[in-house]
């Protein structure tokens, strides 16, 4: 790609004031250059609209939210103000790489290819863990290898937005955890996937990432999301059949071991049961309903998660 199409990069922000400067920095320090950032501040009650407004880059724009809404509601609101021929997102606590969009642009030379990623870091103050270690993640049509396993992280995507809007929505604003996971998989449904195997990005784990304090809420959305597609879509559920359900059962595990946190070790059994113990992670929930410090073994090993251990 000889040319350089506008980029836009949404970033979605609610009193964001710690990490704020490093992501806009990271964002200015990119060797691509034709590209916008719209800022969504969603009503911060800090100073993270003091903060982006001290910078003086025409190329980045304030929007405040009218009113506070939960993320999705906050991506959906902000996408209309797009105008990018591809599309990036950068959470205000996460970081690019310089070389992140001249890295990634060039593979929409595929005229199929809707979605790029790249590999990351997970990172806090004492590490750094790649996300992908010793294997890549398949590229092409992968809705299936999406839903058995999902492998995206969202500070590493860029999308075609045509591609994009010829969805019935972008950001689904019923939806605020998993937002990224819906467009993800249902964009995957009619483009093709591709992959830049470098670290480009870095996606900071903090005590205050609601990946890691809300477990839970991922639960209880995905369970929604599942019901929402086969209902609106039979052909989704139908030529997904296989893979929809080891993503069903998958959220019936992790639901099971906040049941058991929970001490509701008999409806645990019952979410088990359901994943007809397709999975070793099952078994060993299982035998941990019998076990009576098992809360105390899934704390530890979810902190050993946030920590990167």
């Amino acid at each position: 790609m000889t040319r350089e199409p506008l980029v836009s990069i949404l970033m979605n922000c609610y009193n964001g004031e710690q990490y704020l400067k490093e992501a806009v920095d990271s964002v200015l320090d990119q060797t691509y250059r034709n590209w916008e950032l719209v800022f969504w501040d969603n009503q911060s009650t800090d100073r993270t609209a003091e903060i982006f407004k001290n910078y003086d880059d025409p190329r980045l724009k304030y929007f405040r939210a009218p009113e506070h809404t939960d993320l999705g509601g906050a991506r959906a609101r902000a996408w209309p103000h797009l105008s990018g021929e591809f599309v990036a997102v950068l959470d205000a606590d996460d970081l690019w790489l310089p070389q992140k969009l001249e890295r990634q642009v060039p593979l929409f030379d595929d005229p199929d290819v809707g979605l790029v990623i790249s590999n990351t870091l997970f990172f806090n103050d004492r590490r750094a863990v790649p996300l992908y270690r010793t294997t890549y993640p398949p590229t092409g049509w992968v809705t299936d290898r999406l839903l058995e396993d999902y492998f995206v992280s969202l500070e590493t995507l860029v999308v075609r937005r045509a591609a994009v809007e010829r969805l019935p929505r972008a950001f689904d604003p019923d939806f605020s955890f998993i937002a990224d996971f819906d467009l993800v998989v249902r964009l995957s449904r009619i483009a093709k996937l591709a992959l830049c195997p470098e670290v480009l990005a870095k996606w900071r784990v903090h005590g205050a990432s609601d990946t890691w304090r809300r477990p839970r809420s991922f639960v209880e959305e995905k369970e929604r999301w599942l019901r929402k597609q086969t209902e609106e879509d039979l052909s989704f559920a139908v030529k997904h059949s296989a893979a929809l359900r080891s993503f069903s059962n998958k959220t019936l595990r992790t639901k099971a071991a906040h049941l058991i946190l929970s001490h509701q070790r008999r409806q645990a059994v019952r979410c088990l049961r359901q994943t007809g113990f397709d999975h070793w992670h099952a078994w060993v929930l299982l035998l941990l309903c019998a076990f009576p410090f098992a809360d105390r073994v899934i704390t530890h090993l979810y902190r050993r998660r946030s920590e990167l251990r």
